[in-house]
């Protein structure tokens, strides 16, 4: 018998092996990472985000204009020296879209760690011990739910005296709810798994599994609903400084501009459309980072082959 016939089987011989292939372990962040680099749209988006935020935070350091400087050149219109124009009282609207978008971004992202933070404890929480504490917990939550998120936004606003700090705070109060729900949803799964049983069995406490292996492992759908709240928080915040409630003068963000502008769209559009392409923007960046995210933390594929 030679060495490719199959022994009791004289004269048969095993097929040929055309090639070979090896199954190698990747952990689950090389993969999502992988995963978002495939999604164009969201790699694109990611560039761009960050083009704006080094220009909104970076750039006014730069330039030879302050939101707060007068200039002699009134309702000029786009040009070299101003390249986004200048209003009836001589800003410099370059200037003031920069700092404008700082003050968003900065509410934005407050809004979505603040709201991602408590909502991701709280559904951790309830999830994991379920029952009355359960019960109870949800119950608050769907209480804010309920609440209309932009009248009390409003109301209390309109008493912070224009502080983006306290706009931002109110703001993440009133939506933390929404994550809660998804983490808790995802905990309830978790708390089941081998994983959790091997904690407890080996003496682990409460906080210690909650923290150390239950949130790390709902972090895809934390990272996704983040973004999703700092697309909410900058046209929240947008809405708010449009009717007069949100960020208040001689600070300015990109609500209260295209709010400045609305009288002059039609002789000065350029004071009305440009911050308004900058909210577009910033929005449209962020949903579509939140598209990848959500691509590549999915969790069907965890083997790659080789």
């Amino acid at each position: 018998m030679t060495d490719t016939e199959a022994p009791g089987s004289a004269g048969t011989h095993l097929p040929p092996v055309d090639h070979e292939f090896t199954v190698r372990y990747r952990s689950r962040t090389r993969l999502v990472l992988r995963r978002f680099v495939r999604h164009r749209a969201a790699m694109v988006s990611l560039v761009v985000f960050v083009l704006i935020v080094l220009w909104a935070f970076v750039g006014p350091h730069l330039w030879h204009y302050s939101y707060q400087k007068y200039t002699p050149d009134n309702s000029q219109a786009p040009s070299w020296k101003h390249p986004f124009g200048t209003n009836a009282s001589g800003y410099d609207a370059y200037a003031q879209v920069m700092r404008g978008t700082q003050t968003s971004l900065k509410v934005a992202i407050l809004i979505a760690l603040g709201s991602t933070a408590v909502g991701a404890i709280w559904g951790a929480v309830a999830g994991f011990y379920r029952g009355v504490v359960d019960a109870i917990m949800m119950r608050i939550a769907d209480l804010v739910l309920t609440l209309p998120l932009f009248a009390i936004a409003l109301v209390i606003s309109s008493r912070s005296g224009g502080s983006w700090y306290w706009i931002a705070v109110v703001i993440a109060g009133l939506t933390w709810a929404y994550v809660s729900r998804v983490v808790r949803s995802t905990v309830l799964s978790l708390r089941e798994k081998e994983f959790v049983e091997a904690a407890r069995a080996l003496g682990a406490s409460d906080p210690w599994i909650i923290f150390r292996h239950l949130l790390p492992n709902a972090l895809g759908p934390i990272i996704v609903n983040a973004t999703v709240l700092v697309a909410t928080g900058i046209l929240t915040e947008t809405a708010l400084s449009f009717v007069g409630f949100g960020v208040q003068p001689p600070d300015t963000s990109l609500g209260l501009l295209v709010s400045q502008a609305q009288t002059a769209v039609d002789t000065r559009p350029w004071l009305f459309y440009i911050p308004g392409f900058f909210i577009i923007a910033i929005a449209l960046t962020i949903n579509f980072i939140g598209d990848g995210l959500r691509d590549a933390f999915d969790p069907r594929q965890q083997r790659v082959r080789q």
